[in-house]
């Protein structure tokens, strides 16, 4: 009865859409990306150790990455390699740029000379711009 008293004022029914689905689909798509981002970025799970930290040396360009995990097993970008492949591959890119950057990303609960000795092999390839990745505190 009241849609009749309506269309007898004048007025027109309104069409209205419901937005609460495709708000809700925003959302999940939101979190989703929020949650998966980090895992995309950093592959390999460590623990890395807190201190204060200043600018990484990447510039424009993306750093090589060099992680010890915490069985002592290292990567170079997110592949397992042993230290002599790492030693080669190294050469290989400082021979072609002195400036290339190298993040080095040690697991916390790792002992000092683990992480020291993919340093020196960072140091032995003549890598001029050489990082250690901390947490800031």
């Amino acid at each position: 009865m009241s849609l009749r008293r309506r269309r007898q004022r004048g007025e027109k029914p309104k069409a209205t859409v419901d937005m609460t689905s495709l708000i809700d689909l925003t959302f999940l798509l939101l979190v989703t990306f929020i949650v998966t981002l980090p895992a995309l970025e950093q592959g390999i799970s460590i623990m890395l150790p807190q201190a204060k930290t200043d600018q990484l040396p990447t510039k424009d360009r993306k750093a090589n990455v060099v992680t010890v995990d915490s069985s002592n097993r290292i990567y170079f970008k997110d592949k397992p390699v042993t230290l002599e492949e790492l030693e080669s591959t190294l050469m290989r890119l400082a021979a072609e740029d002195p400036d290339v950057p190298v993040l080095v990303r040690g697991d916390e609960r790792l002992d000092y000379g683990s992480v020291m000795n993919v340093v020196k092999i960072v140091y032995k390839c003549k890598v001029r711009r050489m990082a250690l990745v901390t947490v800031e505190k």
